[in-house]
């Protein structure tokens, strides 16, 4: 199966996510509902731009959160998973997924309590899965995802975050063999047989980088770590692109979050 992105699903942000959204460890600042409709489109223009098709899925108003689209489902080659968000306001998420990610016409499994897991705390490293041990997920949800795996040849492994919303808020992955770290937030000797880089020391946020076959979507607000990144992205032959989003950004939102995307 090719391992080019062909679908990326997103959903348009709820009008009543400016004043209930889910914060862990921000403090709750004013955010304009028309800032988030301008940000989510210049998202769905540079995913576009990217090569990936984009499937804009309706807002859902009763689940302030849900514009969150990856904490809801984690996408693989060989099957669908439905999580279990950690907050129960986001718990009945994944099923508002589920007919629009049958499309992709794979088996399709839902995590069952005392699992909790956020895609958002879920890199998938070519057959190797980190999940992260955040307040959203737990170690039950590690357990599942191992028993459910193991037959695709998957190693799960569980990673634990210091002071992090999600794994994928302290380290993602710019290719398979390189992560881009928080060392702050996440500890290197747990993510051992990787090459780090790490976010400048002023933008503690800035290791959430949405990576793409050959391209990586990184946050304009951080424009030293943009900088380490421009040489290594150069080197590989990889685009490195930029795109605002500080009034998502007050909602303890990342640019992979917004978006499901097809492997």
């Amino acid at each position: 199966m090719s391992q080019t992105p062909r679908h990326a699903w997103v959903r348009e942000p709820a009008v009543t996510l400016p004043e209930a959204c889910e914060l862990t460890h921000l403090a709750r600042e004013p955010i304009d509902y028309a800032d988030l409709l301008v940000e989510h489109q210049a998202y769905r223009r540079a995913l576009a731009q990217l090569g990936l098709q984009v499937i804009v899925l309706p807002a859902l108003p009763q689940f302030p959160d849900s514009v969150f689209v990856e904490d809801a489902a984690l996408l693989l080659p060989e099957l669908t998973v439905l999580t279990r968000p950690g907050v129960a306001s986001r718990q009945a998420e994944p099923v508002h997924l589920q007919a629009a990610l049958a499309a992709r016409g794979l088996p399709l499994h839902t995590l069952q309590a005392p699992a909790t897991l956020d895609g958002g705390d879920v890199l998938r490293i070519g057959k190797r899965l980190l999940v992260g041990l955040s307040t959203r997920s737990n170690a039950a949800a590690v357990e599942q995802l191992r028993s459910l795996l193991q037959p695709f040849g998957y190693q799960v492994d569980a990673v634990p975050l210091g002071p992090s919303l999600h794994l994928k808020t302290a380290c993602t992955a710019l290719d398979d063999e390189t992560l881009l770290i928080n060392p702050e937030w996440v500890d290197a000797a747990a993510l051992p047989g990787f090459r780090f880089l790490h976010v400048d020391a002023a933008e503690p946020f800035a290791a959430n980088v949405l990576r793409l076959p050959n391209a990586w979507l990184a946050n304009a607000a951080y424009p030293r770590t943009l900088g380490c990144l421009g040489p290594e992205a150069a080197q590989r032959g990889i685009a490195l692109h930029a795109v605002g989003i500080p009034a998502f950004g007050r909602a303890e939102a990342g640019l992979t979050c917004l978006s499901l995307i097809e492997p």
